[in-house]
């Protein structure tokens, strides 16, 4: 089975016709409220397509979206949550009219989370899962607990380097697969070799090598999902043609339906194409958790 490590939050969600430019006031096309978070994003895709109970590391607020995330999370068979005396994590999110999007980010109880949580969820849920996912919107040392710990407990641990500036790059080495996007991976390369040339086959390959991460995983949108394992052998899969309206969530959706794949026993490439499926059925509708697509449709 699989466990997560990571935030919960309350998308806020607005279209608009482009991205607001610095003094600029527009009016928004719609205003929705969705449940989201990363991780929560992540654990309801791990239980919509194994069908099977998802363990979960999270705090939410002791507000009624604390109390509303709870029971979804009890109808998902997932279990782990805590609530905690704060406000329930919110994320303002701003659309395009392309689906691509912005995103804002206030912490709340999500940046609560700390090492005696990480304890407690291990001890209690640590034997019934092989495979970790975790994400960059909890405070940075829970995250070096939460990989340190993992690591030791031998966990499969696939990293979701979002926020991209939160990223651990000193614990990279300790981790199973590396997921960046594009956007987070330039950002990522730039801050170790700086700006070059080299195309990006030949700038994944060295920073794998370098970081020595097992694993790297390029989401590189409509372009294609890229693979460097630990051999340096590259796997491409190019995602199906779809008409995108919310980007809202792809990568998470990617991320737990890989973890699924891989927590079924399929291999390295059936996993890859299984996730990318998973993300390109997300991009069609709205909303992060609402986008998540059942098992039954992937297949």
């Amino acid at each position: 089975m699989i466990g997560i490590i990571g935030s919960s939050n309350v998308d806020i969600v607005y279209e608009v016709q482009q991205f607001t430019k610095p003094g600029e006031t527009q009016r928004a096309s719609s205003l929705n409220y969705y449940f989201g978070g990363k991780g929560a994003n992540q654990a309801i895709t791990c239980a919509r397509l194994s069908k099977g109970n998802i363990y979960f590391c999270s705090l939410v607020g002791t507000d009624s979206s604390g109390e509303d995330y709870v029971k979804r999370f009890e109808e998902e068979n997932i279990s782990g949550v805590q609530k905690y005396s704060s406000k329930t994590g919110m994320a303002f999110i701003e659309v395009n009219e392309a689906g691509n999007n912005r995103i804002v980010i206030y912490g709340g109880a999500n940046d609560l989370l700390d090492s005696s949580h990480i304890d407690a969820f291990l001890n209690k849920y640590g034997t019934f899962f092989s495979i970790a996912l975790l994400q960059n919107e909890i405070p940075g040392e829970s995250i070096e607990y939460a990989i340190k710990a993992l690591k030791k407990a031998g966990k499969t641990i696939i990293y979701d380097p979002a926020p991209k500036e939160n990223t651990l790059m000193e614990l990279l080495e300790q981790v199973d697969y590396l997921t960046p996007n594009e956007t987070e991976f330039a950002y990522l390369y730039e801050k170790i070799f700086g700006l070059d040339e080299k195309d990006i086959k030949e700038k994944a390959i060295r920073f794998r090598n370098e970081m020595n991460v097992k694993n790297l995983i390029l989401k590189n949108g409509e372009k294609s999902v890229m693979m460097v394992n630990s051999q340096n052998n590259i796997q491409e899969v190019a995602p199906p043609k779809v008409k995108a309206v919310d980007s809202t969530a792809a990568g998470d959706v990617f991320n737990g339906a890989f973890a699924v794949g891989l927590s079924k026993n399929m291999n390295q490439r059936d996993a890859l194409e299984f996730a990318v499926k998973a993300a390109s059925l997300s991009v069609t509708r709205k909303g992060a958790q609402p986008s998540i697509p059942l098992l039954e449709e992937i297949q």
